[in-house]
């Protein structure tokens, strides 16, 4: 480090990608501070992934309840005890933001509670005080995007939901995202009345047709109420409830209303126009395969950059930065084949290209599909059903794409995901002995092309 500088890294931002970059750089010797205005962990330990997969838990035991008696047991209905479960939840949400300090701490980063401002290309503000940086990396993550219409602020977002005093009665959800699926599925667990109101045919753009399809199928089977291509144009308070003013429907009530309505880069008042870093129209910042921006000194990793919005990929691109810059390395990002979930009931993995994509990219391919009922759930007439999908290019056999909507899809598709990074052909599927009975064995198994 220049000895002009205090230090060799400056974080703004302490969630997964800034702590794993902070971290790995004080690891290798070099002097770091990081500052956080929240709590340290980010969207995924403290209002994202690990709170709302606890509630995915939560939520699942109605089912199990319902299937148990198919099983021969026999008991009396239980009941959630939610503020126990809100308190558990929570104290395990500060061990784990605990423990992100701890590591900081423990590779000697310097850790500071407050936002961070640029003040220059080699400068950042933290509650008044200026610290200077060779390099300095913007980690501060996304927020919910709400629209501007009448009465917005009687909804609440996926920040908020967490905190809920008791399990609404009748809850709406505007959103047709994975955010909007996976807490309709929670809370119809949990015991809410839910419907989900979105502008689309189908819900979950982007993701492969045929599982977005089938997964709707199942949510409506559950009990949940799809208002599909119509808008919410104004909230009003009336007699203790909130009442929604739909386009097509005309007036929905309901004591609870959550917006995911897409979530937005967290750069407003960051002090980027001081250094003139590129941002999208959205405020993302825009940055190359190495994670840095326009301005040589500052980099920027996670949804700040809102490329692969996951925290997987937040945590490779931090490490990818610290070696980089600290270790000798010139590594690029490579998006291919990123494994993603929704934890929806039932659970979507997939991995690699879907269908339409696919179909883009090349001139024919092949498409394998499956649909049954899992073994756990044959005793039981209304048991969820499961989906799979492979995706294969005929010229060179590789498979190109796997999807699963069904129970254990997530643990599954992680295997998955290495068998694409390596390249894997129909034929090496075929090849591979199934575990029987399993779901999983069925992409082993698959040997009927789709018309």
């Amino acid at each position: 480090m220049s000895y002009d500088y205090d230090y060799d890294l400056f974080v703004i931002g302490g969630g997964s990608g800034g702590v794993r970059c902070a971290r790995w750089s004080g690891g290798l010797g070099k002097k770091v501070a990081i500052c956080e205005e929240y709590r340290y962990g980010g969207t995924c330990v403290i209002r994202g992934c690990v709170p709302k997969k606890m509630m995915v838990y939560a939520s699942e035991y109605t089912h199990e309840i319902e299937t148990m008696s198919k099983y021969g047991w026999e008991s009396k209905d239980p009941s959630l005890n939610w503020n126990l479960f809100k308190e558990n939840r929570d104290n395990e949400i500060s061990r784990l933001s605990g423990i992100y300090q701890k590591l900081l701490g423990n590779n000697g980063v310097n850790v500071l509670e407050g936002r961070g401002r640029i003040v220059s290309a080699h400068e950042v503000e933290v509650n008044g005080k200026i610290y200077s940086a060779e390099n300095i990396l913007i980690a501060v993550g996304g927020k919910p995007n709400l629209p501007q219409i009448e009465g917005i602020d009687l909804a609440i977002t996926s920040n908020e939901i967490f905190h809920l005093d008791k399990v609404p009665e009748k809850l709406l959800i505007v959103g047709a995202g994975f955010i909007a699926v996976e807490f309709a599925c929670i809370f119809k667990g949990l015991g809410s009345d839910v419907s989900v109101v979105f502008r689309r045919p189908k819900v979950l753009r982007g993701f492969d047709e045929d599982c977005a399809k089938f997964l709707m199928g199942e949510l409506e089977r559950k009990g949940i109420n799809l208002i599909r291509e119509d808008v919410i144009e104004k909230l009003e308070k009336r007699d203790g409830n909130i009442i929604a003013h739909s386009a097509g429907l005309g007036e929905i009530s309901a004591d609870c209303v959550l917006y995911a309505t897409g979530r937005i880069p967290m750069t407003n008042d960051l002090g980027l126009e001081n250094v003139d870093v590129k941002t999208q129209k959205n405020g993302a910042i825009v940055v190359d395969d190495k994670m840095k921006t326009c301005v040589d000194s500052i980099y920027a990793v996670g949804d700040v950059i809102d490329k692969a919005n996951l925290t997987p990929v937040a945590t490779c691109q931090g490490t990818l930065l610290a070696e980089n810059l600290f270790n000798g390395k010139d590594q690029s990002m490579d998006y291919s084949a990123i494994p993603s979930a929704i934890f929806t009931s039932p659970p979507f993995a997939t991995v690699g290209l879907n269908e339409e994509e696919a179909s883009e990219k090349f001139k024919n391919i092949d498409v394998y599909t499956s649909e049954f009922r899992a073994l756990k759930y044959t005793l039981d007439s209304n048991g969820e059903r499961t989906f799979c999908k492979l995706i294969v290019n005929p010229v060179d056999d590789r498979v190109l794409g796997v999807h699963m909507v069904g129970k254990d899809a997530a643990e599954i598709m992680q295997g998955m995901a290495i068998a694409i990074k390596a390249g894997a052909t129909k034929a090496d599927f075929d090849k591979t002995i199934g575990i029987h009975p399993s779901s999983a064995e069925e992409f082993v198994t698959l040997r009927s092309k789709r018309d």
